[in-house]
């Protein structure tokens, strides 16, 4: 993925949210910020974003964001139970009312044969519903899966925002 497409892709989202008056907080892991830092590139973002967090340990996940230590036990880090408490830990400690959540294994190492390398979790919440959905990225080095997560993030935010 490359800078290009998802600087396109950032402002579309920047605006819509703009449109809707929408106020976006975001939780990434695998992604560390990454998808933070492209929406605060947008001049004019500061309308529209209110925070990141940044829960790469799952001791960050439950201090910040309200994981419960349980799921993540159970569950594990990287999966859809764990993805969905982010998204709802994220709207709940923040002025938010549009919310996404990353986790994920970007490699090259940490893979399972449940969740292989490239293995992401993306979820979102949008007037207290959320949806959530599951990549298994090609393994194409870490770099690559952190831009095609947050590029996928960005097309799953302006589809859930435009729906």
């Amino acid at each position: 993925m490359n800078k290009v497409k998802i600087d396109k892709l950032t402002k579309k989202v920047v605006k819509e949210c703009e449109k809707q008056k929408r106020i976006l907080a975001v939780a990434e892991s695998c992604t560390g910020g990454m998808l933070c830092s492209h929406i605060t590139s947008i001049s004019g973002s500061s309308k529209i974003f209110d925070r990141g967090f940044i829960t790469y340990s799952n001791d960050a996940k439950i201090d910040l964001i309200n994981v419960k230590k349980k799921t993540l036990e159970k569950f594990g880090a990287v999966s859809k139970e764990t993805a969905i408490e982010m998204v709802e830990g994220t709207i709940k400690n923040s002025l938010a009312s549009l919310a996404i959540s990353i986790t994920g294994v970007a490699g090259p190492d940490g893979g399972t044969s449940v969740n292989p390398v490239g293995t992401v979790y993306i979820a979102v919440m949008i007037d207290d519903k959320s949806d959530i959905k599951k990549f298994n990225f090609p393994d194409k080095g870490r770099e690559f899966i952190r831009k095609a997560t947050v590029y996928e993030a960005l097309l799953f935010l302006l589809y859930k925002l435009k729906k």
